[in-house]
This record gives C-alpha cells, structure tokens and sequence, in this order.
C-alpha cells in the first residue's frame, strides 16, 4: 500500500518529528518506508528518517507491507496532518 502526502510543518522532518514518525511506525508489523525523490527509507528508523531532509511542503510516499499496513499507514498520515503537534 501506498499513499503519498506533503509535509506542511513549518520545521519539515527534524529530530523530534523523526522519533514520532520511528515510534509510531514502530507499532506495527508491516514493513514501512518513506520514499522522496526516489529514495527508499524505513520509517522505523530514526537516523533513516533524517536523512531525507524533507522540509516543508516536501512530498513523501508512505508504503508500507504486512498484515496491518493499512492501519500503518492511516496512523503515520495522520501524525504528519496534525504537523507533528507543533503548530
């Protein structure tokens, strides 16, 4: 599965964002990735997280693979809606 969305935090992915994102995808079972301009990255990993230097209004592709991936990625959707609390 998967589902593309735009990251609108005026911080974009930094440190804090990152542990969220590796937490919450860390929740699931599926196999989850995000994927910006043709890299590939796990979710699950906080250093992997950080390395897409996704800012503001960066589109990210979430996939995710496994028996809760739909849950996976509606949760890490909405996370990434709310702007990571910050705003």
């Amino acid at each position: 599965m998967e589902k593309l969305v735009r990251i609108n935090n005026k911080s974009g992915i930094h440190v804090r964002p990152a542990a969220q994102i590796a937490e919450m995808a860390n929740k699931f079972q599926a196999s989850i990735a995000f994927v910006k301009d043709g890299v590939e990255i796990n979710a699950k990993s906080i250093m992997e997280l950080l390395t897409l230097a996704a800012g503001e209004g960066t589109n990210i592709i979430i996939k995710a693979n496994g028996p809760d991936e739909l849950q996976a990625v509606e949760a890490l959707e909405s996370l990434i809606n709310t702007k990571f609390y910050e705003e």
